[in-house]
């Protein structure tokens, strides 16, 4: 069985962290994103994944290689922004897709189970099946209703306030299952999406939805990043993630907390220092990772290299961007974002009505990433 992986977006939601880290290699509880999804689709007896890559091409087929495990890689590069069915189209016109593929978005965690999936598209005789979730909230979704028998009766864009009420809860997944047929109605040469231009197309036309079953979540946001690190670490989702410590936690290779208060559900990627007396609880630490005596880091992200001095704190919901660096006794404040390499300016050194909107007090240690 083979997939196509959809992993050319530039991550904007999740910057900073994307502005230097592509986000299919991003660390999730400590392993590059794309590696959960991987081992979901081995499960499901594929052996072969198209990875379909533009933002730092190169970095993601560095760090995710050309097999995980049972599965073999390659990578179609895509020389402009395709949307999320150009690249389909730009597979098969390099002769790469076969009769039939599984097409994944890839900025999900999930274990829904794409056997039951590919059974059914198999039993409807469908040209294309959509994976279906039911959400609670569903203003910020497309909407998919079905008629019982699974058939798409249309696709419906996200419901502007005050609408009537949904006709359904059900949204879309970002995991179809395709003949090969459909690979050929896409147009060739330019961004092309599934959801507005493919798909309608094929309504009443061999086109079903499947409620999936499992664990299901977006990682797009640092929120859902957050919260997809703590459902790992619970269990919550289906993984093979590292045993974890008694609160929790897990700590990579390397790292040293002597004299810390670490946990619970934080990640510590290797090599990172958490000295005597501080304190880091439902973060997510990514590699080289130093926090100095006292700090305190919770609920927060911080990226490759950041260092956090002495009694500082990092409130719940910030994102620190690699490299930064946050003084002694500074504070980054609830929901912050610091850019890579920033410094932080200590309260009383930069006044706040001086610094960039939504971003915390941060003065450059040289150009800033863009």
């Amino acid at each position: 069985m083979q997939a196509l992986i959809l992993a050319g977006g530039q991550g904007t939601r999740l910057r900073p962290l994307t502005l230097t880290t592509p986000k299919p290699a991003l660390p999730l509880a400590g392993r590059p994103f794309l590696t959960f999804m991987l081992d979901w689709l081995a499960r499901h007896g594929v052996d072969e994944a198209i990875l379909s890559c533009g933002f730092l091409a190169n970095e993601v087929a560095r760090v995710l290689g050309d097999r995980h495990g049972t599965v073999r890689l390659r990578y179609v590069n895509e020389p402009e922004p395709l949307g999320t069915a150009g690249p389909l189209r730009l597979a098969f016109d390099e002769g790469t897709v076969e009769e039939r593929v599984l097409v994944l978005n890839g900025d999900v965690l999930t274990d829904i189970d794409l056997s039951a999936q590919l059974d059914f598209h198999r039993r409807a005789g469908a040209l294309a099946t959509l994976a279906l979730v039911a959400v609670e909230d569903t203003s910020a979704y497309g909407l998919v209703p079905t008629a019982p028998d699974g058939k798409v009766e249309a696709f419906l864009e996200k419901l502007d306030a005050g609408a009537s009420a949904a006709p359904t809860d059900r949204v879309n997944a970002g995991a179809y299952v395709l003949e090969r047929s459909v690979a050929e109605l896409i147009p060739p040469g330019r961004a092309v999406s599934f959801e507005r231009e493919i798909f309608p197309s094929l309504v009443g036309d061999g086109l079903f939805g499947h409620l999936a079953e499992g664990y299901w979540i977006d990682i797009g946001t640092p929120e859902r990043y957050l919260e997809a690190t703590h459902d790992l670490l619970t269990g919550a989702v289906e993984s093979s993630l590292l045993p974890r410590d008694a609160t929790g936690s897990l700590l990579y290779p390397g790292c040293r907390t002597d004299g810390a208060d670490v946990g619970p559900l934080s990640v510590l990627g290797e090599s990172c220092v958490v000295e005597p007396g501080a304190r880091v609880a439902r973060s997510a630490l990514h590699q080289g990772v130093r926090v100095g005596a006292n700090a305190v880091v919770e609920g927060a992200v911080l990226a490759d290299g950041v260092s956090v001095g002495e009694d500082a704190r990092v409130e719940p919901g910030a994102v620190v961007g690699g490299g930064a660096s946050i003084p002694p006794e500074a504070r980054v404040e609830a929901g912050a974002r610091v850019d890579p390499g920033a410094v932080v300016a200590v309260a009383d050194r930069t006044p706040a009505a001086e610094l960039a909107p939504a971003r915390v007090a941060a003065e450059s240690s040289g150009e800033r990433s863009r």
